[in-house]
């Protein structure tokens, strides 16, 4: 009899946590997104586009032991950085957002410029071809923009430095991953 009362009550308990209604059940994870300026930015989005932030787009380099620019200024006591390599990643750094700041306004105006034209119905087969075409050669250029800063900045770390780096942020497995730290220069 207990088991019994205890098997009612799960499922009573399972039924209760069941979505109550079809809509519930085929809601989008796009759900409250229809009402932002740019359906396919966020307010987040936008604001890290306008800063020149890396938005994962440097993955492949961070992730195979090339260290991001502002990750490693913001650890450079830990690094060891001497105040030539600050001064260079500094530089590197400053470089990168000057020139990703600007492709990300182009990138929020390509794709306000795409999201209007489905909002007004003048879309066509054509414009579409062209709009998302303009959108990938902007998002290729900026991810080139990042990218390349970390290309840069591992040539002026260590071997040491570099190891140490994929240990505070926490890639410390990624060094036997991948194999092969060989830094840019041993200074």
């Amino acid at each position: 009899m207990r088991v019994i009362l205890i098997l009612i009550g799960t499922a009573v308990v399972i039924g209760l946590a069941a979505p109550n209604s079809a809509a519930e059940q085929n809601a989008s994870a796009y759900a409250g997104q229809a009402t932002r300026p740019i359906k396919a930015l966020s307010e987040n989005d936008i604001a890290s586009l306008r800063n020149g932030d890396g938005m994962g787009l440097a993955k492949a380099a961070e992730l195979n032991g090339y260290p991001g620019p502002r990750h490693v200024l913001a650890l450079a006591r830990e690094l060891r950085l001497t105040d030539a390599q600050a001064g260079q990643v500094t530089a590197i750094h400053d470089r990168m957002s000057a020139s990703a700041r600007p492709l990300g306004a182009e990138l929020i105006d390509r794709e306000g410029l795409l999201d209007q034209l489905f909002a007004k119905a003048e879309i066509t087969p054509e414009r579409l071809t062209a709009e998302v075409a303009a959108i990938g050669e902007i998002q290729g250029r900026l991810r080139a923009v990042h990218l390349a800063a970390h290309l840069e900045t591992r040539a002026i770390m260590k071997a040491e430095q570099i190891a140490e780096y994929d240990r505070l942020r926490g890639y410390a497995s990624a060094g036997a991953l991948h194999g092969n730290h060989p830094a840019g220069h041993s200074h």
